[in-house]
């Protein structure tokens, strides 16, 4: 029987509509063969949801919903395959469609956020940030110009700005050979412009704040990285950093931007009967 939705994180059939054709093809459905699966993947993908919307330990998952290790099986299995990042990327273009804008984004928006650790990270994935008197871990975004997530990277909390932002910038001149400029902050200043131009082909520009300026400001392109930022910490589970592999960090990061894509995607569409709408809704 199939289970009875009732959170707010779980998927609506046109969410599902849009993830499910993004998942691998099961095994039993290969050439090669294989035991079809005990529990739906709708219900996995609902089981993740849950646990990053909510930020509840995996053990702590309802009983309406697959075993915990199940769950978390397939989490850690997707993540380590690329799948994750292969939805999110599906489900940008097609954001970035539906706002008129062209499928692959040229500008860009790079920033990091210091978070506090759990018990459960490891030293040796966590460190001290001075600046922000945090210890944990840090989370570098890249994002387009309309906030919507390209790549993450979570790093330990005293990694600096710059020489995290070597090994991002070369991923992400892989994965998205189209971007041309990259807009930060002054952390990102000096031989890294240089690097970057010379050796990656990509322009960096840096959006001071005003030297005369007081209290919060509101930066050009800046504040559009930082909006990302707010966008996943509404997501419980990053509150703080939680997850004892940084690789897993990482998933659960796109896992929230990929429930607000399918959100955004899916707002005009007709839900299901006697569901709810979702409690939280997000716009440019």
């Amino acid at each position: 029987m199939a289970r009875r939705r009732c959170y707010p994180s779980d998927t609506y059939d046109d969410e599902w509509a849009l993830i499910e054709p993004l998942l691998p093809t099961p095994a039993c459905e290969t050439r090669t063969g294989g035991r079809p699966g005990m529990h739906p993947r709708r219900e996995i993908v609902d089981a993740i949801r849950y646990v990053v919307d909510t930020g509840c330990k995996w053990r702590a998952l309802p009983k309406d919903f697959p075993p915990w290790r199940t769950a978390y099986g397939f989490m850690a299995r997707w993540a380590a395959a690329g799948v994750i990042g292969q939805i999110r990327d599906q489900l940008r273009q097609q954001v970035r469609q539906q706002m008129g804008r062209a499928p692959g984004a040229v500008a860009t928006i790079i920033d990091s956020q210091s978070v506090k650790a759990a018990e459960t990270v490891g030293h040796d994935s966590r460190g001290y940030d001075a600046a922000k008197k945090i210890n944990g871990r840090k989370r570098h975004l890249v994002v387009d110009t309309k906030g919507l997530p390209l790549f993450v990277m979570v790093t330990p909390a005293d990694m600096t700005d710059r020489d995290a932002a070597k090994e991002v910038l070369f991923r992400l001149r892989l994965m998205h050979p189209e971007i041309t400029i990259v807009w930060a902050d002054s952390a990102y200043a000096g031989q890294l412009v240089t690097w970057a131009k010379k050796y990656l082909n990509l322009t960096i520009k840096t959006v001071n704040r005003p030297k005369d300026a007081k209290g919060f400001v509101v930066l050009p392109r800046r504040w559009v990285v930082e909006r990302s930022h707010a966008w996943v910490m509404h997501a419980r589970r990053h509150a703080r950093d939680y997850e004892r592999l940084v690789q897993h960090s990482e998933s659960l990061i796109t896992w929230a931007a990929i429930t607000l894509m399918t959100r955004r995607l899916t707002q005009r569409q007709s839900r299901r009967k006697g569901q709810p709408p979702p409690s939280e809704t997000h716009r440019d």
